[in-house]
């Protein structure tokens, strides 16, 4: 069998370097009308995806931000007591639901 020589630091550090040492995020929140939404609206530009556990009515709670966030491409997914909130071009998959 031949030699087989794998380093991976190198391996990570090219992986850092491809997507700028981000990568994807998930931010946990709590929507309960003390967050500004223009912060929802600005973490889903930045690419995250947010679980907000909702305390208080779903609609007016994030009657500030859904529009927004669902006509730049974003989506919006009720499930059980939280939000599910994503950029554009992340997918809620519930078919399983």
């Amino acid at each position: 069998m031949a030699d087989f020589n794998l380093d991976l630091r190198s391996v990570e550090e090219h992986i850092d370097d491809e997507d700028g040492g981000d990568g994807a995020r998930i931010t946990l929140g709590v929507l309960d009308g003390t967050t500004p939404p223009e912060e929802w609206i600005a973490a889903t530009e930045r690419g995250e995806v947010l679980v907000l556990a909702v305390e208080g009515e779903l609609n007016e709670l994030a009657s500030g931000f859904a529009r927004e966030i669902s006509e730049s491409g974003g989506e919006l997914v009720h499930f059980r007591s939280f939000l599910i909130v994503t950029p554009d071009g992340v997918s809620v998959d519930t078919d399983r639901l």
